[in-house]
């Protein structure tokens, strides 16, 4: 299938700002799904309130709009009950850290085979341009207007600690990382954590005094860089793009079918 044939063209055009990085990420995503031949009908993707939410109005899957922060609990339901189905978690700063933080983390403990792509523009976009768990101190939002006094998680390390067995981070300056690392994740039996960091310039760009989506890309490409890279050697306060953990242990699911098979006798 082509990659139109994933899209349900009567929303477009969509309702991103001017320069949102969240259509690289659905470019990126649905060029994952092409190269790897899943079938439409064999992918549920849920999503969440937000921005980056609204990514599943315009992919023709199977698709769950759910309220806010809870994307990863519906998911897990759908994957409880349909094991074989492909699920695929798109989610923002608030809805998978702040009210979503407790399913994030446990979902990552289970290792429950879903792939979650958070997608990272440090910012409550939809809502105002509240601060975030990611904006990190000292950056400017309409809810911190004198500066955020908040220090920001790393999605990576918080994934990484809670248990996650697949976890990458690019940029939507990077598509080509975006499209390779969804396609790792989603092959991968367990629990997937994709970050994406993506420009805002609506809310955070402009707060920040970063300017446009131009000069957030470059702000992207000029401070990342690839995993143990001779330039992060140079520059500690670069942030490391690549795949971070890449692991195999039981499938939450799997074991669950055990489970079920020693209450019925069977072992």
């Amino acid at each position: 299938m082509a990659v139109k044939d994933f899209l349900r063209e009567r929303f477009f055009p969509h309702l991103w700002c001017p320069g949102c990085g969240h259509g690289t990420v659905l470019n990126g995503l649905v060029r994952a799904i092409e190269e790897l031949g899943i079938r439409k009908s064999d992918i549920v993707m849920v999503s969440g309130i937000g921005c980056s939410s609204r990514i599943s109005g315009y992919l023709d899957f199977h698709t769950l709009h759910t309220i806010h922060g809870r994307a990863l609990a519906f998911a897990t339901g759908v994957k409880m009950s349909r094991p074989k189905l492909n699920l695929i978690v798109p989610m923002g700063d608030g809805d998978a850290l702040a009210i979503g933080g407790n399913h994030f983390i446990h979902a990552c403990r289970r290792n429950i085979d879903i792939t979650a792509i958070v997608m990272n523009n440090r910012i409550y976009g939809m809502t105002g341009g509240q601060y975030s768990p990611l904006s990190g101190y000292g950056a400017a939002a309409t809810t911190a207007p004198y500066s955020n006094i908040d220090h920001t998680f790393d999605v990576v390390e918080l994934s990484k600690a809670a248990g996650a067995t697949f976890v990458a981070r690019t940029t939507s300056y990077h598509p080509k990382e975006i499209t390779k690392y969804i396609k790792k994740a989603i092959q991968h039996k367990g629990f997937s954590v994709v970050e994406i960091m993506s420009q805002c310039p609506t809310y955070f760009g402009r707060k920040n005094k970063i300017g446009g989506a131009v000069e957030m890309l470059e702000y992207m490409k000029d401070q990342t860089t690839p995993i143990d890279s001779k330039a992060k050697a140079e520059n500690p306060d670069l942030i490391e793009r690549g795949i971070f953990v890449e692991k195999e242990l039981p499938e939450y699911c799997e074991e669950y079918e055990k489970v079920i098979e020693r209450a019925k006798g069977g072992a």
